[in-house]
């Protein structure tokens, strides 16, 4: 029977997968695919028994007996770790959105990726991704999340450069492996400092370890923000945010996989798993965290307003939620981050899909080529805009619900200007949600050659859009305590998922006023400026063109880092390898060998290959050594 305790088979069967697909993978028929889709459905379907189980265990008071058995790992003494696995709350809402979106992906995939060389390779590689993702969100302990965060960061690396021949896509796959690994070193240390202090890397021991003091305020503070520093690395969060955009040169189903459900939403996770430390720890540590959220939000706001290739539009969007989901984490709730996280990831993935649909149909994605796709694409148009419309936050998509959330957090725990900001980013998401949308769908096309032959894509493609559209229509209405009781939960969202105590939903219309309002602006705005046959994109008068040059050359701060890299680092490389090779190599290796060889080469002209000359040296040795013999006794 699968319950809790046999949780460790979602991520197991995928893994499984991979290696069976990656080792034989040209040998079976389809190259593999139907393993790959069957192991992720297989997945999805022992979900549902997990989670019947944990909702019958949750009036257990003690966290420990949601705590899943795992295997040990290595004992030194009284030191034990363990392969352990976890089911709680989170748990299931971070495996419920993996499986869900992965399936739809995997099934969406076999007609996108059709005809390529790498074909099996593909869906080995989804595999992975998706078995490390499920890992880490399982694991009971900071070292297995850990490696499953590394795994994560891997089958990242393998799907952006999937297409790797293609230097761009290789250059992306770089620039996301070498930008998370930076905040990967913090997460790194940060793990260890928590665990020299408590003794264990046991998740819910830490916890309780810093809720009883085990921890000094300031030492707590720095590894809470280090581990933050994963978590901005692996959510794209501003400074580390620059790798998210490029990722788009992998296929379009990672990116919706990316998005949606995996590698972006982790550092949302670990911050969520590990808030009660954060709240442990000093003010300050939960400040950072509201204010990297919110800057994130609002750079990827205004550079999502000059984007022209479709999926970097959505991909500045994902930016924008991930900062919102920080912002409410940095407010202290549990829930509204996760809520958005749960929806985000159904109108994200169908978003993606969309746009893949439109890229494999015309063979395009600037935004400035497309145009009229609505009469030839009706069902990706209507699934693209209501996408759209969920991330702008119209009601009652589930965009709406879980942003007015946000909202009524950040108005209670957090100061006037954080939710004047957040004011400002609704506003403009919704101007360039609008935007995407018309200069896409709607108008006439712009290029008639690539749309005279566009349809809706293939079953396999368009069949996926359909539950996620589902889900984006009705997914939000899991804030109301009836629709979770009906679905078998204790309540509605807040009272399944939260931090100290259940909460319960109450509709706020002093919030939703004020979201209503900016979302209606930016659709208004949006309308006005690119409707009709205006194709121009944001234009500003001329003494605002700074502006417009700061948003497209993306705050400059790629330029930055490039400056950084080209001054410092490799003028510091180039300085240290000219002391390995001069100082380290060339002297102090190389010299102690020449002077060998100088000398042996000096002594071969005293072997004379004459025996009375050997003997005369040794009986003048033999007296040299004698007489200093002697003189050292006198």
């Amino acid at each position: 029977m699968v319950d809790m305790g046999t949780a460790w088979l979602l991520p197991a069967i995928p893994a499984i997968a991979f290696l069976v697909i990656a080792l034989f993978g040209r040998h079976l028929p389809r190259k593999g695919d139907w393993i790959a889709i069957g192991a992720i459905l297989a997945s999805l379907a022992l979900f549902f028994p997990v989670l019947v189980d944990l909702l019958d265990k949750l009036d257990r008071p003690n966290f420990q007996e949601l705590a899943t058995s795992g295997w040990e790992w290595v004992r030194f003494g009284d030191f034990e770790l363990r392969l352990g696995f976890f089911v709680d709350q989170l748990t299931v809402v971070m495996l419920a959105i993996v499986t869900a979106v992965a399936s739809m992906v995997f099934i969406y995939s076999t007609g996108y990726m059709k005809g390529d060389s790498r074909y099996g390779w593909f869906f080995a590689a989804l595999c992975l991704f998706v078995a490390a993702m499920m890992t880490l969100v399982l694991a009971d302990n900071l070292l297995l999340l850990y490696a499953a965060w590394e795994g994560v960061g891997l089958g990242s690396y393998l799907l952006i450069g999937f297409w790797h021949e293609r230097r761009s896509a290789a250059e992306a796959a770089k620039k996301a492996f070498v930008t998370t690994r930076i905040g990967d070193v913090g997460l790194l240390i940060g793990i260890i400092l928590l665990w020299r202090e408590a003794g264990t890397f046991d998740i819910s021991e830490i916890i309780e370890f810093a809720h009883a003091g085990g921890y000094n305020e300031a030492y707590l503070t720095v590894a809470v923000l280090l581990l933050f520093a994963g978590a901005a690395g692996k959510s794209a969060q501003f400074p580390l945010h620059v790798w998210l955009p490029d990722a788009m040169e992998g296929p379009t189903p990672v990116s919706a996989l990316i998005h949606a459900a995996t590698m972006v939403v982790a550092g949302v996770y670990l911050v969520a798993r590990m808030l009660p430390v954060f709240d442990a720890a000093a003010p300050v540590a939960l400040d950072v965290v509201t204010a990297i959220g919110l800057t994130t939000v609002m750079i990827s706001a205004t550079m999502g307003l000059v984007a022209n290739d479709l999926k970097r539009v959505i991909a500045y969007s994902t930016l924008n939620s991930l900062g919102l989901m920080m912002v409410a984490l940095g407010s202290g709730s549990i829930t509204a981050a996760m809520l958005y996280l749960f929806t985000h990831g159904f109108f994200k993935a169908s978003l993606f899909l969309a746009a893949g649909s439109v890229i494999h149909e015309t063979g395009r994605q600037e935004i400035r080529h497309l145009g009229g796709l609505y009469r030839l694409m009706p069902i990706t148009t209507i699934v693209f805009f209501i996408g759209a419309m969920a991330m702008a936050g119209v009601p009652p998509l589930s965009g709406f619900w879980a942003k007015d959330e946000i909202i009524h957090v950040v108005t209670s725990h957090q100061n006037l200007a954080v939710a004047i900001f957040l004011a400002i980013s609704v506003f403009l998401t919704a101007l360039y949600m609008g935007r995407v949308t018309i200069l896409s769908f709607f108008g006439k096309p712009r290029d008639k050659d690539s749309m005279e032959h566009a349809h809706d894509a293939p079953l396999m493609m368009t069949l996926p859009l359909l539950p996620l559209t589902a889900a984006t229509l009705v997914s939000g209405f899991i804030v109301y305590a009836g629709v979770g009781k009906v679905m078998g939960f204790p309540g509605g969202f807040g009272e399944f998922v939260f931090f100290e105590e259940p909460e319960s939903f109450y509709f706020h219309w002093d919030t939703a006023l004020v979201a209503l309002v900016a979302t209606g602006l930016g659709l208004v705005g949006a309308l006005y400026l690119w409707g009709g046959n205006r194709i121009q994109t944001l234009k500003f008068p001329s003494r605002l063109s700074p502006i417009n040059s700061l948003l497209v050359n993306k705050y400059y701060v790629d330029d930055i880092y490039q400056l950084v890299v080209d001054r410092a680092i490799l003028v510091a490389g180039g300085m240290v390898s000219w002391f390995d090779r001069n100082i380290i190599n060339d002297t102090g290796i190389d010299v102690p060998g020449r002077i060998g060889i100088v000398a042996g080469w000096a002594i071969k002209f005293s072997q004379t290959g004459k025996l009375p000359n050997y003997a005369l040296a040794i009986t003048i040795g033999t007296l040299i050594l004698s007489i200093l013999f002697l003189v050292v006794n006198v």
